[in-house]
């Protein structure tokens, strides 16, 4: 049994996590100020005695520590406490520079103080505006200017976190390693103004409204089911050596997403076809600096760790359809 504490662990990815964490007889401690994150994803958990729940900043030592002493020690830290979505980006910038790049140094600094392992959860928006696709693990990051606009508030945040993170590999000796999802999706991922495509998309389905598609819809994202990212984060969190040469995992990198390439305009169609119902999609004027493309290199997760995506986007989006209907339409 490792002792573990999942920062972000109410959220999306961070309270799927937090459940496999369990079902596999690890104590966790999830920690979560329920900005984003909703207490109700960890309902399942509530009968476990190797399960704990702390509200609060995770940025604040006192909380990490408090989590330190519910489970006696620490042995590995997932640290996913973030403010994602697109429209934050844009209106709060500043609010994502500071909750994103703040919680990261707690999270380096608990991990210091403990010696224990760190995996970090980046974004592919940690390399920016990258024309080269599929996406290379190390690749060049590149960011327009500031004055255009404010989206790359999170890529920048997420930039800076791998850049503590490989200083304290580095200059601690600290066993951190960092992964890169792509566009996670599942039942749970929100679905308002300030949610993720698939849900919003889903929500407006369900709901009787029509599917706003921001500009032509010619923009491709890989749409990867959240039970395969949460594999890949386990993978990440206890695999000790490379599967392929034995190797040291420290500063490691993982990119993981499904390398099924697919246009939001597609997307929108498939969601009308799954969902059966009589709705529109409409066309409107998208966020500044979207990127045009954004596909996968998992060559490296799969030869280190093993990992590859195993569940196609049908299967999955046919999954979160059943569960966002149902909720919205009992």
């Amino acid at each position: 049994m490792a002792r573990v504490i999942v920062t972000g662990g109410a959220g999306f990815l961070g309270s799927h996590l937090v459940e496999e964490l369990l079902a596999r007889s690890h104590a966790v401690v999830a920690i979560d100020d329920l900005f984003r994150g909703r207490q109700k994803h960890l309902d399942d958990c509530k009968g476990s005695p190797d399960f704990h729940f702390l509200k609060g900043n995770c940025a604040d030592a006192k909380i990490l520590q408090q989590a330190v002493e519910l489970i006696d020690g620490v042995d590995v830290i997932f640290h996913l406490a973030a403010v994602n979505g697109t429209r934050w980006f844009h209106e709060k910038a500043d609010m994502v520079i500071d909750v994103n790049v703040n919680t990261t140094l707690a999270a380096l600094e608990l991990a210091t103080e403990h010696a224990c392992r760190l995996v970090f959860a980046s974004s592919p928006e940690a390399l920016g505006l990258v024309e080269d696709q599929p996406m290379a693990t190390a690749h060049d990051s590149l960011f327009e200017d500031a004055a255009l606009h404010q989206r790359h508030s999170y890529g920048a945040s997420k930039y800076i976190g791998e850049v503590l993170v490989q200083h304290a590999v580095r200059t601690k000796d600290l066993d951190c390693r960092i992964v890169r999802p792509f566009n996670a999706y599942g039942a749970r991922c929100p679905g308002n103004e300030y949610g993720q495509v698939i849900s919003m998309f889903m929500d407006s389905a369900a709901s009787g409204r029509p599917i706003s598609l921001h500009g032509d819809g010619s923009q491709t994202r890989s749409f990867t089911w959240v039970g395969d990212i949460t594999e890949g984060f386990l993978l990440a969190g206890f695999t000790d050596r490379s599967l392929d040469d034995n190797s040291r995992l420290e500063g490691a990198v993982w990119n993981m997403g499904s390398t099924e390439e697919t246009s939001i305009a597609d997307l929108a169609a498939s969601i009308v076809e799954i969902s059966g119902k009589n709705v529109t999609i409409e066309h409107s004027k998208g966020y500044p600096g979207d990127s045009k493309r954004r596909c996968p290199d998992i060559s490296d997760a799969t030869r280190q760790l093993g990992w590859q995506p195993w569940t196609n986007l049908e299967q999955g989006l046919v999954r979160t359809w059943h569960a966002i209907d149902a909720r919205i339409n009992g």
